[in-house]
């Protein structure tokens, strides 16, 4: 490794390091104020506004998404823009919180004046103790005094990195005391990756399965079996309670005097199947690990009520 190559190693780390350390410093010095933010926000009517300039823009807007995406209704509102007729975007039934690290930026001052003037509450982040936007706020989140991570202290890294992470600390907070659950996170998440790992088992599964009674012959349970497609046709009692599936193993095992046997006697016993409302990802595992390609769903009674296909949960991107 040449020194030059060392020289940056050493700068990236000392670089995450410190900012490591204040995020810790950040945690330890949460308090009663925080809390106040999380009330205040959980007691709102409307959207949280959240504003910032220049690099502190930058994190509002990924804070904004974030607390969006955890059931708290948010956006961004650009302190310029908003002088410029943006202002109407933030009414008394909202909340505004403010970024800014000086707590100066001349640019938030239409912003905070417009919520003073309409007694809108303000949530105010800086890391200057008794700055303008901190005085003004209804609840003042201080940052800790952290060195920024560029050895002159000029570029906004640490300072950002601490906004990020209270905002982070803020949507969770209030993702946990509205008990945000995974089908309303998947509700607003219906693509990528997020959304797939959430779909349920009943979501993907077909819904008419292929189904015989134990008593029937093996001809009606190969016809079955064929016109559905998946390799298998499960097998019931007289209740309608599934007992058994038949599947290209099962044919195999018995190919002397298969078309002489019925259902019942071919079958495999007690086959493992899947509750609709399970996660499809789990259904995904079983199928793996049992080398399977396909799950019966049961109802409560265990009845079968459909039927999964490995290949529902590849085409929907669960994995």
């Amino acid at each position: 490794m040449t020194s030059s190559a060392t020289d940056h190693l050493a700068v990236a780390r000392r670089v995450i390091r410190r900012e490591a350390e204040a995020l810790v410093l950040l945690a330890d010095s949460l308090g009663d104020s925080f809390d106040r933010a999380v009330t205040l926000v959980g007691k709102a009517t409307g959207r949280v506004i959240v504003s910032g300039m220049g690099k502190s823009g930058h994190i509002a807007r990924k804070i904004a998404a974030t607390l969006a995406s955890t059931g708290t209704p948010a956006q961004f509102v650009h302190p310029t823009e908003a002088s410029h007729g943006d202002l109407g975007m933030v009414t008394p039934s909202d909340v505004l919180l403010v970024l800014s690290n000086s707590g100066e930026t001349p640019e938030l001052a239409d912003i905070v004046a417009h919520a003073r003037r309409f007694s809108i509450p303000l949530i105010g982040v800086a890391g200057s103790e008794g700055s303008t936007l901190l005085r003004e706020a209804d609840v003042a989140l201080l940052l800790p005094a952290a060195p920024e991570a560029c050895e002159k202290g000029i570029v906004p890294t640490t300072s950002t990195t601490m906004t990020l992470a209270l905002g982070d600390a803020l949507a969770i907070a209030l993702m946990e005391h509205r008990a945000f659950s995974p089908d309303q996170f998947r509700a607003i998440h219906p693509g990528g990756k997020l959304g797939a790992k959430l779909l349920h088992v009943g979501d993907l599964m077909h819904s008419d399965p292929p189904v015989v009674h134990e008593a029937r012959p093996m001809s009606e349970a190969l016809l079955t079996m064929t016109r559905a497609g998946f390799g298998v046709v499960g097998v019931t009692d007289q209740k309608g309670h599934l007992v058994g599936i038949v599947t290209d193993g099962d044919l195999r095992r018995h190919m002397d005097g298969l078309l002489s046997m019925t259902a019942g006697q071919v079958m495999t016993r007690g086959p493992r199947t899947a509750p609709s409302g399970d996660l499809a990802v789990e259904a995904l595992a079983l199928m793996n690990e049992r080398k399977i390609t396909c799950l019966l769903v049961t109802d409560e009674a265990g009845r079968p009520t459909g039927v999964l296909h490995i290949h529902d949960c590849l085409r929907a991107g669960v994995a």
